[in-house]
């Protein structure tokens, strides 16, 4: 019996498909079909029905697949133990970012922990915030660039990498643009472009109109931030943007700031606080610790 035997069966059982499996493991079809054969006549019995459509697992398979995978995840735990012994990095890390982030800070870490450690695979996905904070509960993910307004999630670390004031945003031409402050009592009387619940610039918004006793009239959602502004240059309603994305866009729109109570969102990367159990992402999570209390000691003496 060989690991690559159950790493084959495996794929072919949870893709309940021989081309799927074959095509996850990166192996030709035949040679999937071939082993899986081998391991068949080794046990003495069939571990997968092939009469339908789909591939269904015997009932001895049922009762064969979760010692395949134990043997699979305790193999892959040898090599990262020997590897962590030896100080190498490998494996693989999942890495999500909040949708249509325009920040460089992510990409920036990325790019410098590759060049660090080439060996480890990342996978990179984007979400709202809500759902990453989800996923790095589960562990589906082990870091996450997230926009957060208030306390910081239970049983959630994270390093802060902005922290910026929201701002109404209204063309030029609006006569609100004659405004430089405008009360969030007053903004909530408007008709207003935000970004959609799961955000830190919504969570933001709805959490100040909590606060204040009042309500907010969104008009237009949109996942974008960029699209946002957008929105607003043609007039559908009073932006909600961080003060960076209205500065972007000031040849359109005019940044009027909120007050009573000022609104603020930050970006922050987040992992699990009882941490990851693989080295990578330990090392990925060193890693932006790191390059925060450098970029804290730079902040420091330029002040």
């Amino acid at each position: 019996m060989e690991l690559r035997q159950l790493e084959y069966f495996v794929a072919v059982a949870e893709e309940r498909s021989f081309t799927r499996g074959a095509g996850r493991v990166r192996v030709a079809q035949p040679g999937v079909s071939a082993q899986i054969r081998k391991l068949e006549r080794e046990l003495g019995e069939p571990l997968l029905d092939r009469s339908g459509r789909t591939v269904r697992l015997t009932a001895v398979g049922e009762a064969v697949l979760p010692y395949a995978r134990a043997a699979l995840d305790a193999a892959a735990g040898a090599r990262l133990a020997v590897d962590d012994h030896r100080g190498l990095v490998r494996g693989r890390v999942a890495v999500g970012m909040v949708v249509a982030c325009g920040l460089p800070h992510m990409p920036d870490l990325l790019e410098q922990f590759h060049a660090a450690h080439p060996g480890v695979e990342i996978a990179l996905s984007e979400a709202n915030s809500d759902d990453l904070v989800d996923g790095l509960r589960a562990g589906r993910l082990d870091l996450a660039l997230i926009g957060l307004a208030g306390e910081r999630p239970d049983g959630i670390a994270s390093v802060v990498i902005v922290d910026e004031p929201l701002v109404a945003a209204v063309p030029h031409g609006d006569p609100l643009a004659a405004r430089t402050t405008i009360g969030l009592r007053s903004l909530a009387r408007h008709a207003l472009v935000s970004m959609p619940r799961g955000t830190g610039v919504r969570a933001a918004l709805d959490h100040a109109c909590a606060a204040a006793g009042t309500d907010a009239t969104v008009a237009f959602e949109a996942g974008d931030p960029g699209v946002v502004a957008q929105l607003a240059t043609r007039g559908l309603g009073v932006a909600v943007l961080p003060a960076s994305v209205a500065h972007a866009h000031r040849g359109d729109l005019h940044a009027i700031a909120v007050s009573r109570p000022r609104l603020r969102s930050r970006m922050e990367i987040a992992w699990r606080a009882e941490g990851p159990a693989g080295p990578a992402a330990r090392a990925l999570i060193a890693h932006v610790e790191e390059t925060a209390a450098r970029d804290r000691t730079a902040d420091e003496r330029a002040a």
